[in-house]
């Protein structure tokens, strides 16, 4: 198996890790609109097809009254279907949290449905306590996933206070 990076997801690369799964991120029925990742890590397997991936974006997030804070935001999490329960999951967000520790920020924000967050507590994932805003075209609303965060650097803490991210969600 290798681990590769490429930039935006394109559609052919979005089939080949979707296949002909209707709706992998459960997110039928959401009105969100969701900002695309500018990068991404992906496992090939040994046939040479993408079967996992993760994204990444650079965004900002305010906590509280306080300056904005650079944070990486972690997004598009998929293993494919047909190899679900390999541990491809975790691996491939050990790659992408290898990735995003040398960006720049201290800190990594992700968006996830309550039934995956147990995936990201073992990464050292925190929840957020809600509300949390995110950025709409028409206003901030509240998104109604679970909000996570983890420290890229030791000692780096999320400060307390309401969480604003200054972009669509990701």
């Amino acid at each position: 198996m290798d681990v590769v990076e490429f930039g935006p997801l394109t559609d052919p690369i979005r089939a080949e890790l979707e296949g002909d799964e209707e709706d992998p991120f459960d997110a039928a029925g959401s009105t969100l609109q969701w900002r695309p990742k500018e990068r991404h890590v992906a496992l090939r397997g040994d046939d040479g097809h993408l079967i996992a991936s993760a994204g990444l974006v650079l965004t900002e997030v305010q906590v509280g009254d306080g300056q904005p804070l650079p944070v990486v935001g972690i997004g598009g999490v998929l293993v494919s279907q047909a190899h679900r329960g390999q541990g491809l999951g975790r691996r491939v967000i050990m790659e992408v949290l290898t990735r995003a520790a040398i960006l720049g920020p201290e800190l990594a924000l992700l968006f996830c449905h309550r039934n995956r967050a147990g995936l990201y507590e073992r990464h050292d994932f925190v929840e957020v306590p809600p509300p949390v805003l995110v950025e709409q075209p028409k206003g901030r609303v509240e998104i109604p996933q679970v909000t996570m965060w983890r420290a890229l650097r030791p000692g780096a803490e999320l400060p307390a206070g309401r969480l604003v991210v200054l972009s669509l969600p990701f």
